[in-house]
């Protein structure tokens, strides 16, 4: 990799003014000012607050402004706890205690939105650690913050910089709003899922209000009249427990199914642990995991699973089980969809209630009960509910792209590695 191209200058040299929130007590109202911290500037350079924050009275606000102006424009930057969270202040009714510091860039030097991606640069992070005091929760004195290193770059290639990173910003942005509208069109769409089921046309049934008459009563409240309750000990062919000890894990080998590594329905591979071949096969003596099995933790935390995909070799660490749906009765993936959002997460939730060290116990699995539909349905389930999953893996992999894009970009125009001279001719 090429040496940056762009000088260091310090930080003083291309602003007005730098200067912390507000010092000492204020009295707090119910009804006021928002009086904002660190923790409410996003790592996206967002400023957020709600309904839970310190307010102090508009009179005391008036107070304080009259030493403590924001303008539109100025970079609001964490100095204490949180280092280095960046936002630009665009005239919000609001004021900061002293954890956030303010900048006020001279613009005929140094363009306020090339300061707010420079903020984000790993260099200037760094930098930030360095100066800051070695105590539990990191400070930044104001004086070291005027000497932190911001680059010399000509001041019209500032702004495209700023374009470029912009516009990355604004897709990445709107990517992780479709993720998040993805989440809560599936959690409404696994909800009606497991609880209407899919009739004979290949559609949703209407709800019980609307055709009690497709319904009945059953232990878990209304079911589809097509539908049986059944517990996991009559739906699964196998229900086994973990080894109880701690394998001797390595860099290579075969995989190891800990509840680290298990999470919203995945199994993280790539993070994953490893055994011996040796070691695997002491492990599997009580049931070899295959494809298809459910692997279910019941402890730190409780509730995370996963089905094992063809082609993947792995044994269980410690506090997981294995279910192993029967053929023709239980569906997997539907089998996963009722331990995320349906009777077996809702009867999770009541074992564990109130508990400091949640767990499970293998006996209290196999009493679960879930809604059991013929096994064509839920695999028609199944397929629609990975039909929205896939959707979601698509944009969760264009996130992580355009997150690379713009760090490798960020580290590439904002140190002079690459120019975007040709662009401004």
């Amino acid at each position: 990799m090429s040496k940056p191209i762009f000088c260091n200058i310090d930080l003083a040299s291309v602003t007005l003014a730098i200067k912390d929130g507000t010092h000492g007590t204020h009295m707090r109202v119910k009804q006021g000012v928002p009086l904002l911290s660190a923790k409410n500037i996003s790592a996206s350079g967002i400023i957020e607050w709600n309904e839970t924050d310190d307010r102090i009275s508009l009179s005391e606000y008036r107070q304080i402004h009259k030493f403590f102006q924001l303008q539109k424009g100025d970079l609001l930057l964490t100095i204490v706890g949180s280092l280095g969270r960046r936002a630009i202040y665009k005239g919000e009714f609001v004021t900061f205690q002293r954890s956030v510091a303010y900048i006020r860039p001279n613009t005929n030097k140094v363009s306020e939105r090339f300061l707010f991606h420079w903020f984000w640069h790993e260099s200037f992070y760094q930098d930030l650690i360095c100066r800051s005091n070695a105590t539990a929760q990191a400070g930044l004195y104001l004086g070291e913050l005027a000497k932190t290193n911001v680059p010399d770059c000509p001041r019209q290639e500032q702004d495209t910089i700023a374009d470029i990173l912009d516009t990355l910003d604004t897709t990445i942005r709107q990517t992780e709003a479709i993720i998040a509208k993805l989440q809560q069109v599936k959690q409404g769409l696994l909800h009606d899922l497991l609880t209407r089921g899919i009739d004979a046309n290949s559609q949703l049934r209407p709800p019980v209000e609307q055709a009690p008459h497709l319904y009945k009563e059953s232990p878990l409240g209304w079911i589809p009249r097509e539908w049986e309750v059944k517990d996991l000990s009559t739906t699964c062919e196998y229900i086994v427990d973990c080894p109880h000890s701690t394998p001797n894990f390595r860099d290579d080998g075969v995989l190891v199914a800990r509840t680290m590594h298990i999470k919203e329905g995945e199994f993280y591979i790539t993070e994953a642990s490893k055994v011996s071949e040796k070691e695997y096969l002491k492990r599997i003596a009580r049931l070899k995991p295959t494809a298809g099995d459910v692997v279910f933790t019941r402890e730190a935390p409780v509730g995370e699973a996963f089905v094992i995909p063809i082609g993947m070799n792995i044994c269980l660490g410690q506090r997981v089980m294995l279910l192993r749906p029967r053929y023709g009765v239980l569906q997997s993936d539907f089998l996963l969809a009722q331990i995320y959002s349906g009777a077996v997460k809702e009867r999770i939730a009541t074992l564990t209630a109130g508990t400091t060290n949640p767990h499970l116990n293998v006996s209290e699995v196999k009493i679960f009960e879930i809604p059991l539909p013929p096994y064509e349905e839920q695999e028609a389930i199944s397929a629609n509910i990975e039909g929205i999953s896939r959707r979601q893996r698509r944009e969760h992999s264009k996130l992580e792209k355009l997150t690379k894009a713009k760090s490798a970009l960020m580290d590439d125009l904002l140190t002079g590695r690459v120019r975007v001279t040709a662009l401004l001719s």
